[in-house]
């Protein structure tokens, strides 16, 4: 039974509603004069059902009548028994849109809003619709159970909701709870009438369209507020209120129920299989918002406009696009005449082929509506000048075809909707474009790589630079073709091309935003910020050659670089952190499913890295790891043999991303590929060893960003990059100011700071321990013992003020985060730590406040003799401004005809060994050459590298050099204790001059 608490909120619903809502009426389903009206067993109002059908289809039920034998009374109950099978066989979605056939009769249960014309007849069956509320409904024939609201289309439910209010305690999570724990999910009413169910509270709304139980998924329906989830305040009443005064009116939701809800079936499986896997999609607030913005405007100023719609990953941008499409194909104006006559949709996604068909197919049963282009440019211009299909679907690499061919149809209209206003990736999708222009397979890529190895600032982006070609300036726009342009991260040329002016602030802007920030805070995507160390390499380098040869600076600095970054050494120590790490951490995240990508920066680099990191883990005798890589072309690695991703990973390169998904496989390397456009929740953690800049960053950072119900966070360990230029990147998409970053000893400092509240106590930490670890106890005692632990602590919280309460909260948060994150990569032998860690994640949960290049190569000119990685910084990366500024560049700029800036190669590697070679001192390497000039000249060492593998000479060379390293230790050098304390650096060291002391003695010419 409803409380006073709950019944203001279902008063102020329905009165709207019927006043002014389109709603027929509201019913109270305990009253008497309206029990019978709905029957439980069948999940229909039967009353309003048939009021419908005799206004509406007179003629037709009368044939249905006669057919039954003439008694109506006879008819109804036969008729109710048909139209329930064919919507436990068809489902309520088809069954509204497309009506019912019985005894050879066929009965309408809804009319759509005719999309033009102005036919008496069908303005008046729309009219006839009848849309009825019911508050307290019994739903379940067997219980006495009622649900707060019903909301009914012509006697068949289609939404419900649970109502809650603040003032009585109770607010949407109470909802939430009740159905996912009251509401029967196999109740017919529920499961196989209902589409949506909505948790409602004043401040805020969720909705799920399949209730599962305890595993029922809710998802936030919330207009945002500054960027963010929420809502903003209402100075005319409830937050809320924008649910019933605008979603559920008549006009808005007959549209949703006709032109926006579907279902979405897998493709493979067998029928029974395919049908149980079903999901209904309902849009969320911001895709109903811009569709709807869009179809106003575009209605408004015709043909010849630009939008740009920037929406984050985790959007549902597919499902927006599709839905985009689908109306801009149908507008008319008032006057009935067609606005576009084609929808063209540009994009890569393979899926948004089969999800346009499909969704397009259950709003009108008609094929050919939707035509996809992969063929040639014929088949391409056919449907562009054809009748037949209205919604053509092509790549990015058509792009500049199908602007030519519109130009040629200035009688026709298009309206063309762009899925990414930029390419992916400069590389791969570079390499593509050019492909598709003619160039050779081998030398764009070389080119992609060369772009992307240093000139990302400078490189065009294709699909752009067609854009702006066909775009052009704004005065010279085609007035038959309007744009609208879908990105989670518009460039400014983007921008500039497809937002929107702002007149006061003379900046362009998105027409329609869901940013980041928001994404991040309803949980659509991860934070992957959140968790983040930088490493840095140190390292210095000698001059190999007796001359002093002059070289361009610039690209001898490149050069040197890059012959540091392959150096076996160099890839050595990095394929043993990464796998040390993964190992001990990210192995053990998503309950073992977790998985990691290693970002390189060529593809030699992840040829390179591939072979490392799978010798470390056999040098090792690990058997629970294994790798995959991937990149396009072939390489020569000096072996004589091409290499390809088909070749070492032993399987076509189609199968990539398929295998890596699979159980078998934890760590995929990768070189341009998979960087963008890969969607794999089970990637938890990413090694970054390529520097990534602007868009870059965010693009391939993002591939960490998909939730899963097991990934409770994030990781990135960052070879390359600096903290701030990784935080500039985002800042310019994400939207939103958050924590700062954290000192590594911040976790002892946030711990301490809790302190100053005095809501933990030790002893209480430690008794809830058995219920939080689940020390053998069933769900509900553990469910049960861990509210009452945590109860006094709560209690204490409740009775701070409210600026207590906050710093508190915040206090919590950050402790929970922190430690959350340092745990991955510091073991800590204070167990109390973990203890407090774990009441204070549960304490936190439970005070949740709801509401072409060419490539120089010095080789054989350079010699490195000093390396070293060092942790810089971990921590959380947080954005410091609410608005991003992204800029075009235009104008005539320098181009490639610089003057070379020349220097001798001396001074080139000084300016380098002063910025790479920090604590790396000229002692340090005198005393190490001394180390190999006497491990040389040793008589034992020389017969067994002569007689031996290096294997086996390994066995002698590690006593010898533990020998000498103890033998010289007072001399009380910093380099001694490096090498005895630091077990890493005696590794790598002893490895290195394993090697050295090895092939000197092998070959002494070489010496």
């Amino acid at each position: 039974m409803s409380s006073v608490s709950e019944k203001f909120l279902e008063d102020e619903i329905s009165t709207h509603l019927t006043a002014a809502g389109g709603y027929q009426l509201c019913k109270v389903g305990t009253d008497p004069e309206w029990r019978q009206d709905f029957k439980a067993k069948a999940g229909l109002d039967t009353v309003e059902l048939f009021a419908f059908i005799e206004l509406t289809q007179g003629p037709e039920w009368a044939k249905l009548v006669k057919a039954h034998g003439g008694e109506g009374e006879l008819a109804r109950p036969r008729f109710v028994q048909r139209l329930t099978h064919q919507i436990d066989e068809r489902g309520t979605v088809d069954v509204l849109r497309h009506g019912v056939r019985d005894q050879n009769v066929e009965i309408r249960l809804s009319y759509r809003k005719p999309a033009f014309g102005v036919s008496p007849e069908l303005v008046a069956h729309y009219d006839a619709n009848r849309l009825t509320i019911t508050r307290q409904l019994p739903f379940d024939p067997e219980s006495t159970k009622t649900v707060d609201l019903c909301l009914f289309l012509n006697g068949i439910p289609v939404a419900t909701a649970e109502l809650k209010n603040h003032l009585t305690g109770q607010n949407i999570e109470h909802a939430i709870e009740q159905y996912r724990t009251d509401r029967d999910p196999k109740n017919i009413t529920l499961a196989r009438r209902a589409l949506v169910h909505f948790a409602v509270d004043p401040d805020a709304v969720a909705m799920t369209t399949k209730l599962e139980g305890k595993s029922t998924r809710f998802l936030p329906f919330n207009l945002g507020h500054n960027l963010g989830k929420g809502n903003p305040p209402n100075p005319g009443g409830h937050k809320t209120s924008y649910l019933w005064e605008r979603v559920w009116t008549k006009d808005a939701w007959l549209d949703i129920l006709h032109r926006f809800i579907h279902v979405d079936r897998p493709a493979k499986g067998s029928v029974t299989a395919r049908r149980a896997a079903e999901k209904i999609i309902f849009p969320r607030y911001h895709q109903w918002d811009a569709v709807m913005k869009l179809q106003a405007d575009a209605i408004a100023n015709g043909a010849g406009q630009s939008y740009l719609i920037q929406h984050s990953a985790g959007s549902g941008k597919s499902n927006t696009i599709a839905w985009a499409a689908h109306r801009l194909s149908t507008l008319h104006t008032e006057d009935d005449h067609k606005i576009f006559d084609k929808v063209v949709v540009i994009t890569d996604r393979v899926i948004l082929d089969r999800q346009l068909q499909d969704t397009i197919y259950q709003f009108e049963h008609a094929r050919g509506v939707v035509v996809k282009i992969d063929q040639d440019s014929a088949q391409l211009a056919q449907a562009l000048a054809g009748e037949q299909a209205r919604i053509i679907i092509t790549t990015l690499q058509k792009f500049p075809f199908v602007i030519g061919k519109i130009g040629e149809l200035p009688a026709r209209n298009y309206a063309v909707v762009i899925d990414e206003a930029h390419s992916s990736q400069t590389g791969e999708a570079a390499k593509d474009l050019r492909l598709a222009l003619g160039a050779g397979e081998e030398h764009e890529l070389t080119a992609a790589e060369a772009e992307d190895a240093g000139l990302l600032s400078t490189a065009i982006d294709p699909v752009e630079e067609a854009l702006a070609q066909s775009v052009g300036a704004r005065s010279g726009r085609q007035p038959n073709l309007s744009y609208f342009a879908f990105t989670a991260t518009p460039k400014g040329r983007t921008l500039e091309m497809f937002g929107s002016l702002n007149p006061q602030t003379q900046v362009h802007e998105p027409f329609h935003l869901y940013s980041m920030r928001q994404a991040i805070e309803e949980r659509f995507i991860m934070d992957v910020l959140a968790n983040y160390t930088t490493y840095q390499t140190f390292w210095k380098i000698e001059k190999a050659t007796e001359g002093d040869p002059e070289y361009d600076a610039k690209k001898a600095r490149r050069a040197i670089a890059r012959f540091v970054s392959l150096h076996p050494h160099h890839l050595a120590q990095k394929a043993e952190i990464i796998i040390e790490h993964f190992r001990q951490h990210t192995a053990k995240e998503m309950g073992g499913l977790a998985k990691a990508m290693v970002v390189t920066s060529s593809r030699l680099h992840a040829v390179r890295y591939k072979q490392n990191i799978d010798k470390y883990i056999k040098e090792k005798g690990y058997s629970d790891i294994k790798t995959l890589v991937a990149f396009s072309g072939k390489i020569d690695d000096g072996t004589g043999k091409p290499l390809t991703e088909t070749n070492m990973n032993g399987f076509p390169e189609a199968r990539t991303a398929e295998e890596f998904g699979t159980a078998e496989y934890g760590v995929l390397i990768v070189a341009e590929k998979f960087q963008t456009g890969f969607d794999q929740p089970l990637l938890h953690t990413m090694y970054v060893d390529k520097p990534l800049v602007g868009l870059a960053a965010v693009q391939t950072l993002s591939r960490l960003n998909r939730i899963h119900p097991l990934k409770e966070n994030t990781f990135v360990l960052d070879f390359r990059n600096e903290t701030d230029d990784i935080v500039e990147a985002f800042e310019v998409f994400h939207g939103c100011t958050v924590a700062p970053p954290t000192d590594p000893n911040i976790l002892w400092d946030t711990r301490r700071r809790l302190d100053d509240f005095d809501v933990l106590r030790p002893d209480e930490v430690e008794a809830a321990m058995p219920a939080l670890l689940g020390a053998g106890a069933s769900d509900e005692k553990r469910s049960a013992e861990t509210y009452a632990a945590l109860g006094p602590a709560k209690a204490r919280f409740e009775e701070m003020s409210d600026e207590e309460r906050l710093e508190f909260r915040d206090a919590l948060t950050r402790f929970v985060r922190t430690y959350s994150f340092v745990s991955q990569i510091a073991a800590f032998t204070d167990p109390s730590l973990e203890r407090d860690y774990v009441y204070c994640r549960a304490l936190s949960l439970y005070l949740r406040d709801t509401g072409t290049v060419e490539r120089l190569d010095l080789g054989t000119e350079v010699e490195l003799t000093h390396l070293r990685h060092q942790m810089t910084f971990t921590g959380t990366l947080a954005m410091t401004s609410e608005t991003g500024e992204v800029r075009s560049f235009f104008g005539e700029g320098k181009g490639s005809q610089q003057e070379l800036d020349m220097e001798h190669l001396s001074s080139i590697v000084e300016v380098l060994n002063d910025r790479f070679g920090t604590d790396l001192t000229d002692v340090d390497k005198l005393l190490l050459d001394q180390f190999e000039e006497s491990w040389v000249a040793d008589g034992e060492l020389s017969d067994q590298a002569q007689n031996n593998t290096i294997d086996n000479f390994r066995l002698v060379f590690d006593r010898k050099f533990l020998q000498t390293i103890i033998t010289r230790v007072d001399a009380n050098d910093e380099i001694y204790k490096k090498i005895l304390d630091d077990e890493d650096f005696r590794v790598i060291l002893g490895e290195f001059y394993l090697r050295k002391v090895y092939e000197r003695l092998r070959d002494p010419a070489s010496s």
